[in-house]
């Protein structure tokens, strides 16, 4: 059922967006820190995050490496996550604002 769906969503061209809703969903399971995002912005395999507090920021900041690898396994979790799609794939970097 997966691969059916995949080649659906490839052959509609919505692989990217939908991808790019995919991450900023993992970003929010994955962090618990929800409530303090103001914005997320994915360009280029970085995933850029606002957060309203500058303590949870501070809080994260050492903890980014370990994020960007819950991110991406929380995604390849997601059966409708495309994986080699050009337009947005895994997270490669978090920088946190």
């Amino acid at each position: 059922m997966g691969d059916v769906i995949n080649e659906y969503v490839r052959s509609m061209k919505i692989a990217a967006g939908l991808n790019e809703q995919l991450v900023y969903d993992a970003w929010d399971a994955v962090s618990g820190v929800s409530e303090y995002t103001v914005s997320k912005y994915l360009k280029n395999g970085v995933l850029y995050c606002s957060l309203s507090s500058s303590v949870v920021r501070s809080r994260l900041f050492p903890r980014r490496d370990e994020l960007v690898r819950k991110i991406n396994a929380y995604l390849l979790e997601d059966e409708l996550f495309v994986r080699d799609d050009h337009g947005t794939g895994l997270v490669k970097h978090l920088i946190l604002q």
